[in-house]
């Protein structure tokens, strides 16, 4: 669903509190929580939830992604605006009718996005958490998909192997040693899980990329999200598999995107 175009104006003290509380976009963010309140008391507890630093889009119960309003439930990560570059970069190379596996789903905000700017996919979408899949059958039930509860590929149908156009990965990929060092929002309120990639960040991308290839169709494409530090581990966990590699970066969204082809 499209979020929509306008929200009351909010009360300044409202955004004096956010801001005082280190949230960065505190207009912004006052603005969405007027919004999604039904009563004054209801827009105080909204206020004073964020504040005590639980995440904007758990509070209201849904993100802005790609222009689309996204289903978020405690305990799932959240859908990063950054992400929105790995969207723009898959529809680059989809067309209708592609068949794309949204790994790691979280929300499934990434497939649900990609479905909308493509027109119609073939989705399937798959995550360890059942909180994750839970929500995300919310959000990909809309564009006619499907969602899988399970660790990676074992979660996957066996009649895809070998048929899938284009797999999108925003696998964890915070250094264990780093989470402590995130945002409150993020290493309180979002599950370890979903943040984890190992001592170097880069555990989870192995693993995705090991089984791509018997998952991908021929010139079948893995995108895997990572960061400009990283995207070098990346990149050789996919080429040992025999994956031909790119790596596309965005300044306006501050994100890393490695792309890995099947040779044709």
């Amino acid at each position: 669903m499209p979020v929509p175009p306008t929200t009351p104006d909010p009360a300044p003290g409202i955004v004096a509190r956010l801001r005082s509380a280190g949230c960065v976009f505190a207009e912004e963010e006052a603005r969405v929580l007027t919004g999604a309140a039904a009563t004054p008391d209801e827009l105080e507890g909204m206020v004073q939830r964020r504040v005590q630093g639980e995440p904007l889009e758990v509070i209201v119960g849904w993100a802005d992604f790609c222009g689309l309003r996204v289903a978020v439930e405690p305990g799932v990560f959240v859908p990063r605006q950054r992400s929105e570059f790995l969207v723009v970069t898959a529809a680059d190379l989809a067309h209708a009718g592609s068949v794309v596996v949204d790994m790691c789903c979280g929300t499934g905000a990434l497939g649900v996005a990609l479905a909308a700017a493509v027109g119609r996919v073939e989705l399937y979408a798959a995550d360890i958490a059942a909180e994750a899949v839970r929500c995300a059958r919310r959000n990909v039930a809309a564009v006619g998909g499907q969602v899988f509860h399970g660790d990676l590929y074992e979660a996957l149908p066996a009649g895809l192997h070998g048929r899938v156009d284009l797999l999108l990965a925003n696998a964890p990929y915070v250094p264990t040693w780093e989470i402590g060092l995130m945002p409150p929002e993020a290493r309180l309120h979002e599950p370890h899980i979903a943040l984890d990639g190992g001592p170097d960040g880069v555990d989870v991308h192995r693993r995705v990329a090991e089984g791509a290839r018997d998952w991908l169709a021929p010139g079948g494409h893995l995108l895997i999200e990572t960061s400009e530090r990283q995207a070098a581990q990346t990149v050789g966990a996919a080429e040992v598999q025999g994956l031909l590699t790119s790596v596309v970066c965005s300044e306006e969204f501050s994100c890393t995107v490695v792309v890995a082809t099947v040779p044709c």
